[in-house]
């Protein structure tokens, strides 16, 4: 059992006195003992979010290290093929005419029907993205010449080659059936498959990161490659719909040999390019409010989320108890608690003023964003002159430049005021006027002032401007007529993934449930790891302690990808239109996201985020620059000295925001996060000391507190003052008290189908092409209808004159019928 929920039996432990009372086992005190040290000791950790890691990382993480002798295999065909072309010479000292010949020699080899020669061919295309590792003294020389050799491979059209051979790979069924035949797949079934992918994961991730000293022919080629890659130019399709192909064959069972990982990696790193990062999000959702005359964004959300610090995780009940021993120990000494009078004086300082509104005297606690060592909260509110601060926690120069005040802007909707004024006008006058939020008369002042200042905050997004259009247009489809929709990649994408979309979202799921390190293995479940598995199955004790390592970072690496993948769809989606972002999620509730996300947080969080899966010395490009050390277990066991692994730290935060954004304002959803007893689990996620874990969250939290009764918000008040302190406010949510639960009953089905409903209008007003049968113009001009070509039957070639002699020149014609009036 978890400490967090042991709390509330362990304090009602105590007896008059504050004493202790014997549990039955000694050993859960112990574990909590050793969990509140841990959490008192753990570090900030100064983690930076982002779309991906550094370039070396998202380079070396392509790769399993049970294809590190590949490498060398790679080296030694693009040598062999090279010696022939240019005796004597390396492939650095050509010039750049001479490079573009050679790579024109290896397109037109690539063409072959020989697979074998192919293959070498592909290997030594793989070995010049690679950057030609075997002629670079230094890891950047290596990724130097890497992107020369990428940006020429592109514009020799090598991309394009490639792609038509990933096609012939995937429709080729006789490599697919004796895959199903086979009883354990390795790394030898995918190999033609693995080269490919990588060469394209290249040049996909190397063009797409940009670089202050890139040429002005590189950046043109990056746009072009850009928009080449979200146009449905390859097989009428945008790329990315030819990988999420793949995944759904691998899920189905139909091809088991296809590697995942890099068909994930790609599919990932070829959305983030063509469609956007997070900021550039940003810039989007800006720019969209412009164009529909919104008032601009309070605040920059992501240099909102970077300034923040994380808090202490809240205590165990180890500490709650010691803390409050401390407590009964020094209220006699305390300043008795004064009247109401006096409390109102202390309460008159605005949350929401951030210059002059706190003294310089004022006790440090409420200044930082912390939530540790907190007093009894009912206390600490209502001392005038509280007691010496106890030393702080920290060290005195990180409190320098943290800023007073909330760190978000407050947020009302249409609907709060409308609520708000609806409830005001039943209570002082005894009816309501509607969604008329402008009449005020018969109300009194405070109410005239509480409007003015909701309507102050008030934020209108896109998303409901998109809704209540989408509303117009179903209304009146004849008078507003066809909506222009903007051709934007996300629109394409969109409209590619359309007709298989549930196939996508549960495909991707299987995969992150058979790669989540909760899942037991189970007999009937996907096999991950088919690209990883060598031929031979390790002997020693060192190489089966250097698979355990790879197999575990090819799992982190795959939830890793889905994760961000997941993310970017949902955001993207939800700004090109919201119930593109809602048609979705909906898959992805059904499909049981909410759950597989919980079930992945319910671990040991702190372990999986500082998990040390990674041998720096095997990782690309260092292990082809410098001399491999000998490996020893202990060296294996030490791992990299990073205090935590930044591709766990990224996948927990890109769930939490998955989570946030299934759950946010659908109230059915959030009563599955209570159902799912997601708050313990959540509460321990807080353990990790970085502020953008913790605020996604707290959010969480926040969303279901008013569910999880008066007693979880009593012995969890930390908590609650974190929420307060981190997570942007709604000015009429009740979320710390839960006065309305009884007014809102819990109706999954309803509520769902009710948003199903609207989706499908929305699909087939704008996408159905038999739209609208009784509203369709009819073309009533003689020539037009005359010219149009008719798609006739394959059977009327071979039958029409049979067809002309029985139905026109047999049937006697009345030509004079035609001249008299009717």
């Amino acid at each position: 059992m978890q400490a967090e929920d042991m709390e509330v039996p362990i304090i009602n432990n105590l007896n008059d006195n504050g004493d202790r009372q014997r549990p039955k086992g000694k050993d859960v005190f112990k574990d909590q003992q050793k969990e509140s040290e841990s959490s008192m000791e753990s570090p900030n950790l100064e983690f930076e979010y982002g779309d991906t890691d550094a370039l070396t990382a998202e380079l070396s993480e392509l790769y399993s290290y049970t294809e590190e002798p590949e490498f060398a295999l790679n080296r030694d065909y693009f040598e062999e093929d090279f010696r022939s072309h240019a005796r004597d010479r390396r492939w650095i000292e050509l010039t750049v005419e001479e490079q573009k010949t050679y790579v024109m020699r290896l397109l037109d080899a690539l063409e072959v029907t020989d697979r074998d020669k192919r293959l070498k061919v592909a290997r030594a295309i793989l070995y010049l993205a690679q950057g030609v590792f075997d002629e670079c003294d230094t890891e950047v020389d290596v990724l130097h010449w890497s992107r020369h050799n990428v940006f020429l491979l592109y514009n020799m059209g090598i991309f394009t080659a490639l792609l038509e051979l990933l096609s012939m790979e995937i429709d080729n069924n006789q490599a697919c059936s004796s895959a199903v035949r086979k009883p354990a797949i390795s790394l030898a079934d995918s190999t033609e498959l693995r080269v490919l992918l990588s060469i394209m994961y290249l040049m996909v991730e190397t063009i797409r990161v940009q670089t202050e000293d890139d040429r002005p022919e590189w950046r043109a080629a990056r746009e072009v490659f850009k928009n080449e890659l979200g146009s449905p130019l390859y097989n009428g399709e945008p790329f990315a719909l030819l990988l999420f192909t793949m995944v759904t064959k691998f899920c189905s069972m139909n091809a088991p040999h296809f590697p995942m990982k890099k068909v994930l990696l790609l599919l990932w790193k070829t959305i983030l390019f063509t469609l956007g990062g997070f900021e550039e999000l940003q810039e989007m959702k800006v720019r969209g409010r412009e164009r529909l005359n919104l008032p601009p964004l309070p605040e920059d959300s992501i240099k909102v989320v970077r300034a923040m610090r994380a808090a202490s995780p809240p205590a165990s009940a180890m500490e709650l108890i010691e803390q409050q021993q401390q407590q009964k120990r020094g209220r006699r000494s305390r300043r008795p608690l004064v009247k109401q009078d006096s409390l109102d004086t202390y309460n008159e300082r605005d949350p929401f003023k951030n210059d002059d509104a706190r003294d310089e005297e004022e006790d440090p606690e409420d200044t930082d964003s912390g939530i540790e060592g907190e007093v009894d909260p009912l206390d600490r509110d209502v001392i005038i002159q509280p007691p010496p601060p106890p030393p702080p926690l920290r060290p005195p120069t990180e409190r320098v430049n943290f800023p007073k005040g909330l760190p978000w802007a407050p947020k009302v909707r249409e609907k709060d005021i409308e609520h708000f004024l609806e409830t005001s006008r039943n209570k002082f006058i005894g009816f309501t006027l509607g969604n008329d939020t402008d009449t005020l008369v018969g109300l009194p002042r405070p109410i005239h002032e509480s409007v003015k200042t909701l309507k102050q905050h008030k934020y209108v997004s896109i998303a409901e401007v998109q809704i209540k259009k989408e509303d117009e247009l179903q209304q009146c489809p004849m008078t507003l007529g066809e909506e222009e929709v903007e051709e934007t990649p996300t629109e394409m994408l969109y409209l590619g993934m359309l007709p298989n979309l549930s196939q996508y979202v549960i495909a991707l799921l299987k995969l992150l449930l058979a790669a989540a390190p909760t899942s037991k293995a189970k007999t009937d479940s996907i096999n991950i790891l088919a690209d990883v598995l060598p031929e031979e199955m390790p002997i020693t004790v060192l190489q089966s302690m250097k698979l355990g390592i790879d197999v575990n970072r090819h799992k982190e690496i795959i939830v890793k990808a889905i994760s961000a993948l997941l993310l970017l769809l949902l955001k993207h989606f939800k700004l090109n239109h919201i119930y593109q972002f809602e048609i979705v999620s909906q898959h992805l509730v059904f499909a049981n996201c909410i759950p597989l996300i919980l079930k992945f947080f319910n671990q040991n969080i702190m372990s999986y985020i500082s998990a040390k899966n990674s041998i720096c010395v095997l990782d690309f490009p260092h292990c082809v620059v410098h001399e491999m050390p000998e490996l020893t277990a202990e060296s294996l066991e030490a791992g990299d000295t990073n205090q935590f692994c930044w591709r766990n730290l990224f996948s927990c935060i890109n769930l939490l925001r998955i989570l946030n954004k299934l759950t946010k304002w659908k109230h059915s959803r959030t009563m599955m996060l209570v159902v799912f007893k997601s708050a313990p689990i959540l509460k321990r996620a807080l353990k990790v000391k970085q502020a953008m874990m913790q605020l996604y969250v707290l959010k969480l939290l926040k969303i279901q507190t008013k569910y999880l009764g008066r007693q979880w918000r009593k012995s969890n008040m930390k908590t609650m003052s974190a929420i307060y302190q981190k997570v942007r406010h709604r000015l009429n949510d009740d979320w710390a008290y839960g006065n309305d639960i009884d007014a809102r009953p819990w109706d999954f089905q309803a509520e769902e189908c009710a948003l199903r409903e609207s989706i499908e209008k929305f699909n087939s007003r704008r996408y159905d092409r038999n739209k609208n049968g009784d509203f369709a113009p009819v073309d009533n001009c003689l020539q037009s209808v005359l010219g149009q070509r008719v798609e006739l039957p394959e059977d009327f070639h071979y039958s029409y004159e049979m067809w002309l002699e029985r139905e026109v020149f047999s049937q006697p014609i009345q030509w004079e019928g035609l001249l008299q009036n009717p």
